[in-house]
């Protein structure tokens, strides 16, 4: 699908807004999950959740690569009118299975190892084994529901994609509490919920392959190592955005164990999970303005790519004035949500928390629109180097230099500190782009 039919502002508030509501439903289970599990098992449950979180990015991290690395590359190559435009699919799919199994075998055999390298201690880990052996087994699924949104999305149907992730995540919720509560099974019942979410997911966005406006096929003989490099290319910031949260999250929960224990890695987990949705917005406007900046910048509508982009960072200005508003202002509310046990000392870190970690969101939405422009415009290099520096290189750095100076206030403005100096090398690379 060409998108010279439309005016590009038009266009831009179509996906863009139909991609924030799909993110924001899938920070809602994000959410869901923390809520019900609050209730189920506690501050416990909570500290044995986000110690697993940087499974979960890792397996997602892999799974926006290809998917909006592939999608990109078949966006660009179509607008070409190149031969392969239709190979990408496939390879993307076969590549997301081969890709799975690592994490399959690992869940099946070496959960209780996997958790106990991430910090869980004895009382944690007897949450957190059983609920990481099964998320773990869904992995292609997982992987696989982001290839396939992000490919409807490219070949012109933002809106199933949208219908496919908002039921997903309602499925998710739904079935969160029915086997959770209900059916008591615990943190089992809703890693069963979060894995078969994706199932619904990828049903769903098959209905694109009966539709008249479907271009995708599927290419068993396209299977190839050159194309999935090529595809990673251009990948590579999706999966630093989608790794940064769990290195953040790990970093983190090694940090604050030595600070504060188990009391501010539940604190962290309030405060780290709430953040999922606010990312999830910068995310949609990336995302939503990918497959626009990828076909106009393929048939060399430079007009029309500087416009896409200066919506999206206006959009994701707009966006950042609200969240630190409303963070500043409900910063106690926020944390009485997923505070079942009352526990004050937990409930005191985290208000503090909100308030200085999200700071940060300030500069993050034009880190995230910025290097999703890089990737989806071909310039891998840059794409590559700002999204390293944002999701390894200043966040850590930023913790471990803050942390020793401020302890737990330091932990807060990692953030913060980070997105900033991020913020500069992005500008610059912008600057560099357009000349």
């Amino acid at each position: 699908m060409s998108f010279t039919e439309s005016k590009p502002g038009k266009l831009f508030a179509k996906y863009v807004s139909q991609n924030i509501f799909a993110m924001i439903g899938i920070s809602a289970y994000v959410l869901a999950d923390t809520f019900f599990i609050s209730r189920a098992a506690g501050a416990d449950g909570i500290a044995a959740l986000n110690l697993v979180l940087p499974l979960y990015s890792f397996i997602f991290a892999i799974g926006s690569m290809i998917g909006v690395g592939s999608a990109t590359r078949f966006s660009i190559s179509r607008a070409r009118g190149e031969s392969d435009a239709d190979k990408y699919f496939g390879n993307g799919i076969l590549w997301a299975i081969v890709l799975s199994l690592p994490f399959m075998v690992g869940g099946l055999f070496f959960a209780p190892e996997l958790v106990g390298l991430l910090g869980a201690d004895k009382d944690i880990s007897k949450i957190c084994v059983p609920y990481t052996r099964i998320f773990m087994m869904f992995t292609p699924f997982f992987m696989c529901n982001y290839i396939f949104n992000c490919f409807i999305r490219n070949d012109g149907s933002p809106l199933l994609s949208m219908i496919a992730t908002l039921t997903s995540s309602l499925f998710n919720i739904i079935m969160d509490y029915i086997l959770m509560f209900p059916l008591g099974l615990g943190m089992e019942g809703a890693a069963l919920a979060t894995a078969c979410s994706p199932i619904v997911g990828i049903a769903i966005c098959s209905v694109h392959f009966f539709q008249k406006k479907n271009t995708l096929q599927f290419h068993i003989k396209g299977f190839s190592v050159k194309r999935l490099f090529r595809s990673c290319q251009l990948g590579i910031s999706a999966f630093v955005g989608e790794m940064s949260s769990g290195v953040t999250t790990m970093v983190f929960n090694f940090l604050i164990l030595s600070i504060s224990g188990n009391v501010g890695i539940a604190a962290f987990g309030v405060v780290a999970n709430t953040a999922i949705v606010a990312t999830s917005i910068y995310n949609g406007v990336a995302q939503g303005s990918q497959p626009l900046l990828s076909d106009y910048y393929g048939r060399g509508a430079k007009k029309n790519v500087g416009k896409i982009l200066r919506l999206s960072i206006i959009t994701s200005l707009v966006v950042s004035g609200i969240i630190v508003i409303v963070t500043n202002i409900f910063p106690a509310q926020i944390v009485d949500i997923f505070n079942s046990e009352g526990d004050a000392l937990m409930a005191k870190e985290a208000i503090k928390g909100v308030r200085l970690y999200f700071i940060g969101f300030v500069f993050a939405g034009i880190n995230i629109v910025g290097a999703g422009y890089l990737s989806a415009t071909e310039n891998a290099i840059w794409a590559f180097v700002t999204s390293i520096l944002r999701g390894v290189v200043a966040i850590v750095g930023c913790a471990f230099l803050l942390s020793s100076i401020f302890g737990m206030t330091g932990v807060w403005l990692a953030f913060p500190a980070a997105e900033l100096a991020t913020m500069v090398v992005i500008i610059i690379a912008l600057f560099r782009k357009k000349k």
